[in-house]
């Protein structure tokens, strides 16, 4: 069997990635690709934890510009991630993935509650842990999520999925012909050069915590599990340049 480089991990996923094509709301398709991919690096006995985005169904700074109260629009950003989180669990149970979703905002007919120590033992039990509802609170994004549980849980790196581009690129590669991709940043610069792959609060919990990043492209079948072996894709954005 190959040797996986890290043996926890949390994958961010957008919730534009579970649109796939259509641009909105959940793609049975993409998400079934998705949950394919996890489970090949769930074969590998890599502990998996997931934290989903829900702009496929609501941005709650976007309702906040149409005049709803910014901290309800984000809550309501909230359950649009519970609901990604229970689509993509679905998927991953029906190829035989053993999968617990737990949210921050208390559901219990849906999810469990998020509890660390839980969520540690699931994963320790080879379950994938889905955490939903972002933190809880709302002015807080689903980037802050996945560095704050991936300092909780210990995890050896982030991989930040996309499905537009395939790393971190000085400017957007569709507007900018001349965009350069990186191999490796330090999080001072990305935060310098206001590269916008995550939010500033996301990328100091990180940066504090010494916690890599890794940047690639989710739309070519098996990168998860090439990110995964320590394969040279996407870039990587580590504290500092060694």
């Amino acid at each position: 069997m190959e040797r996986p480089k890290y043996k926890r991990v949390v994958l961010k996923l957008s919730g534009e990635a579970l649109a796939g094509q259509q641009g909105y709301g959940i793609d049975s398709k993409m998400i079934a690709e998705i949950a394919a991919q996890v489970k090949d690096i769930h074969d590998l006995n890599v502990e998996t934890a997931i934290v989903v985005g829900g702009g496929n169904i609501w941005r709650g700074i976007a309702g906040s510009a149409k005049g709803i109260d910014r901290a309800t629009a984000d809550y309501m950003g909230m359950l649009a991630t519970v609901m990604n989180s229970l689509a993509l669990q679905d998927a991953l149970e029906q190829i035989e993935v053993p999968t617990r979703v737990q949210t921050s905002i208390t559901m219990q007919q849906v999810a469990e509650p998020y509890i660390r120590r839980r969520a540690i033992r699931h994963l320790e039990k080879g379950r994938v842990v889905i955490f939903a509802a972002g933190t809880g609170n709302p002015y807080f994004s689903t980037d802050t999520t996945a560095a704050l549980r991936a300092a909780e849980i210990e995890a050896e790196v982030i991989l930040m999925a996309k499905n537009k581009v395939d790393g971190v690129y000085s400017a957007d590669p569709f507007k900018d012909p001349t965009a350069e991709k990186f191999e490796t940043l330090t999080y001072m610069e990305m935060l310098n050069k206001n590269l916008g792959v995550m939010d500033s609060t996301a990328s100091s919990l990180c940066m504090d915590n010494n916690i890599p990043l890794l940047v690639f492209s989710i739309t070519e079948r098996g990168n998860i599990r090439r990110a995964i072996l320590g394969d040279k894709i996407g870039t990587i954005v580590k504290g500092s340049v060694e």
